[in-house]
């Protein structure tokens, strides 16, 4: 993909919690913050819906997902490679 005055693409690392569609996994992306008045650190959880072209990805699968051009209405992010099965939770070799 060919990547346009230096634009970076974002990255993130996510767990599969939904398979169930053709092509399409949901990941959840779990990021810490502070909270803006108390100082009290606070996890946020949100959902991507992403692209899996070789329905690959498994619930349980830990993945890096990178951003792309709108794919359908809510899909906007595309697995990159998969970094953990569930079953095993060993780094994975080769796949994409």
């Amino acid at each position: 993909m060919g990547e346009q005055h230096g634009a970076t693409r974002k990255r993130l690392v996510g767990d599969v919690i939904g398979d169930k569609m053709d092509k399409t996994v949901v990941v959840t992306v779990e990021r810490t913050v502070r909270h803006p008045r108390y100082g009290k650190v606070i996890r946020q959880v949100k959902k991507y819906k992403v692209h899996d072209e070789g329905n690959a990805c498994r619930v349980g699968d830990q993945v890096l997902i990178v951003e792309s051009r709108p794919l359908s209405r809510e899909k906007r992010w595309v697995v990159e490679r998969i970094l953990k099965r569930a079953d095993t939770g060993l780094p994975v070799e080769g796949v994409e």
